[in-house]
């Protein structure tokens, strides 16, 4: 199914239609700001282990998942004053941030090291389901054929996975650009990955 939203003003009817079916265990397709991604509740083992399958994903390969808040992050990792600082002056934005877990992340979603990947997007769709939701999202990139192009159509995204998934999400066109990646679980911030936004703050 196919949902269209304004991605500018989107509206709360169908923010809540979408949020009634994360609730009920839904995987969907939805915009960040890194592109479109799938995703589902944090708090829904089902609903990640269908993404497993659809991603293909080793069970030892956790995902990452989305925040609405530094608030909210704080529940479910470890964030030391240092990286408190440092997140509050990017963020909400395209970040990835490795820190420790706490013992409210799901087994499935935490790494050997018991570290997790947690993002607090800009992009509006997201932030309002997330604030509907009340729970973070699972967020997974889309799956690409080897060699073929990413996804930034949405109509081609319900092409693809719309049989698979229970509902992409319309926000209109958005050509896929990764988040920079940053680790905050040792004494200085690592940068792992350089993609969108500023990695200058963390050098």
């Amino acid at each position: 199914m196919l949902l269209e939203i304004n991605p500018q003003n989107p509206q709360p009817r169908l923010i809540q239609q979408v949020t009634d079916a994360l609730r009920s265990g839904a995987v969907i397709c939805y915009p960040t700001d890194s592109g479109y991604g799938m995703g589902c509740d944090l708090l829904n083992p089902k609903a990640i282990k269908r993404i497993a399958q659809i991603k293909k994903r080793p069970k030892q390969k956790p995902f990452t998942f989305l925040c609405s808040s530094l608030k909210n992050i704080s529940e479910y990792a470890h964030v030391s004053n240092t990286a408190y600082r440092l997140m509050k002056k990017c963020l909400p934005g395209p970040y990835t941030f490795v820190l420790p877990g706490t013992k409210l992340v799901p087994k499935t979603m935490a790494s050997k090291q018991k570290t997790v990947g947690i993002r607090v997007p800009a992009d509006p769709i997201c932030q309002l389901l997330l604030l509907a939701l009340g729970n973070p999202l699972v967020n997974t990139s889309m799956p690409v054929e080897e060699g073929g192009e990413p996804f930034f159509d949405p109509y081609d995204v319900d092409l693809a996975f719309g049989r698979l998934v229970d509902l992409v999400i319309d926000g209109g066109p958005m050509w896929p650009n990764q988040s920079s990646m940053i680790d905050l679980t040792g004494d200085a911030p690592l940068v792992l990955r350089e993609g969108q936004g500023d990695t200058t703050l963390f050098r």
